[in-house]
């Protein structure tokens, strides 16, 4: 057990290099050509004592390379940590760590009084973090291979649909529906104010925002009549699941549906447990849970969303025949009410 809290320690502490060196622009200027302290410094802007030590760790962790002119790019690092958006970009992690590290003071405090803690007071690193770990999905995955599956779906998107997108984060689900489905048109809605209006800055950066819109407001208070209603990776952090999905329902057009993503977990808690369902505990621990308390909930469910739990929620909001859908991927399971 020490072994193992040894190398978690000393994991974590280079995930704090990686989210430092990602923030200052490090990596982005050794991207091109090897630097030694002082091109570093002068490239990026900091101290070159600094410099030094950082080029020096990251090539003791294997993130970086001494070359003869100075420090370069190991293989791999490039696709991993620079290119956002692309299918093996896992640079979120470092920013995943830092947010938590930095709300943990306050998620031990609501251990202590059994109140939350709000998704906003967790701040720009874990928004950005979960939107960047889930981008890369949206932008491979979702019109090749999940929306395809259903093909009634995916007929209707190309003929003028209505999407609502609950739960939208930044909105990289919402314009990665716009920009495969070019005569849909996509309202996303979440909670969080940042999150907003940053989606609406990603809309504009991508050139959909005459189709795409976002709203602040509650999933379980929508108004309209949709095709298609989404709710990716968002379902177990509302308080009130069964009023959210009952609210879906009731926006539906005739023929629409539901298409969730959610956590693949086990049916079942065993333990141990295997490494994604350990990382989902953990963040369940430190974000989810805290942050659903802090809604008053009706339900406070956690990151751990298991598909027979997700199947009885979804009958109880009216849906009497919900569907898991054989879709595979590492960290989601996919279902679809109609």
């Amino acid at each position: 057990m020490s072994e193992r809290l040894l190398g978690a320690l000393i994991g974590a502490a280079e995930l704090f290099t990686v989210e430092l060196g990602r923030e200052l622009g490090l990596y982005a200027a050794l991207r091109d050509h090897p630097l030694d302290a002082a091109a570093l410094a002068k490239t990026a802007g900091i101290d070159e004592r600094y410099a030094r030590e950082w080029l020096e760790q990251q090539a003791a962790a294997g993130f970086l390379v001494v070359t003869g002119d100075g420090f370069a790019l190991a293989d791999g690092v490039t696709e991993v940590l620079l290119d956002e958006g692309g299918p093996d970009f896992l640079g979120t992690a470092g920013e995943f760590a830092v947010g938590l590290g930095l709300l943990t003071p306050r998620v031990i405090e609501a251990f202590r009084t059994g109140e939350g803690v709000g998704y906003a007071d967790y701040g720009r690193h874990i928004r950005h973090g979960i939107a960047s770990f889930n981008r890369p999905m949206f932008a491979n995955m979702l019109a090749t291979e999940w929306l395809p599956a259903l093909p009634e779906v995916d007929a209707r998107l190309r003929s003028s649909a209505q999407v609502l997108d609950l739960g939208c984060g930044v909105g990289h689900s919402s314009v990665a529906i716009a920009l495969a489905y070019p005569t849909a048109t996509v309202r996303g809605v979440d909670l969080d104010e940042a999150s907003i209006e940053e989606a609406r800055r990603t809309a504009a950066a991508a050139g959909v925002a005459d189709r795409v819109t976002f709203t602040l407001g509650d999933a379980a208070e929508v108004e309209g009549r949709y095709d298609l209603v989404t709710i990716f990776e968002a379902l177990h952090d509302m308080g009130d699941p069964v009023g959210v999905l009952a609210a879906a329902r009731a926006a539906l057009a005739p023929g629409g549906s539901v298409f969730i993503a959610d956590e693949r977990v086990a049916d079942e808690f065993t333990a141990p447990a295997g490494e994604i369902e350990r990382l989902q505990y953990a963040f369940s621990v430190l974000h989810c849970l805290p942050a659903t308390r802090a809604e008053n909930p009706v339900i406070a469910n956690g990151t751990i969303l298991r598909a027979p739990t997700l199947l009885e929620w979804s009958r109880a909001a009216g849906f009497n025949t919900p569907e898991v859908l054989p879709l595979p991927n590492d960290f989601w399971r996919f279902y679809h009410l109609h």
